[in-house]
């Protein structure tokens, strides 16, 4: 039986629900593989990142949700763990 898709036609905002999540390995030398819209961080740390517009900035001791467009998390810097890209 095919699952039902309740949101199909339907356009989703950047402040949608996400519709693709990807483990985030971080790298100083790779972006990530699509702009995130927002980053999840599994185990409390600092987060290093590149955003949508080529800023870098360390979010100190974060968690949870981090509602960012992020295009790398850097090796560097960032010693949060479990990190997942939500776009």
């Amino acid at each position: 039986m095919p699952i039902d898709d309740d949101w199909s036609g339907v356009f989703s905002p950047i402040f949608g629900p996400a519709t693709r999540a990807a483990a985030v390995v971080p790298n100083d030398d790779t972006d990530l593989g699509h702009i995130c819209s927002a980053l999840h961080v599994g185990v409390m740390g600092n987060v290093r990142l590149v955003t949508f517009s080529f800023e870098t900035v360390t979010f100190v001791n974060a968690s949870g949700i981090l509602p960012i467009r992020a295009r790398r998390v850097f090796a560097s810097g960032t010693t949060a763990s479990g990190i997942v890209a939500l776009s």
